[in-house]
């Protein structure tokens, strides 16, 4: 079982980009997926969750900008970011909480995928 994210770029301030995370596997269930980001020299923090039925939650640095969203059929989880500003500039790891064949529910990360935003 494994995330795959895509999406990330390089965009101006006040642009907009779009991520996407595709589980794929032995999958029974998937609950909560989110997106967590980590700028150079920083924490890894929480940008944006969505459980199951879709409750969301987001930092306070990126509400009212950004928009997460998931396609249960699809596996997937989006992330759909307006008004960047240079301070978004980090690699973006989904995280998912996936029930898999065989085991139960395991916490697992993406690859990252790198966002840029030039001022």
């Amino acid at each position: 079982v494994q995330l795959q994210a895509s999406g990330g770029g390089l965009v101006q301030s006040g642009g907009s980009l779009r991520l996407s995370c595709e589980a794929s596997g032995s999958i029974i269930a998937i609950n909560t997926m989110g997106w967590y980001r980590q700028a150079p020299g920083k924490r890894r923090e929480l940008v944006a969750t969505i459980t199951s039925d879709d409750s969301t939650k987001y930092a306070d640095s990126v509400k009212g900008r950004f928009t997460i969203s998931r396609d249960n059929t699809a596996k997937t989880v989006y992330l759909q970011m307006s008004s960047l500003k240079p301070e978004d500039t980090a690699v973006y790891y989904c995280n998912a909480n996936i029930w898999v064949v065989g085991s139960y529910y395991q916490n697992l990360w993406g690859q990252g995928t790198q966002v840029t935003v030039s001022s």
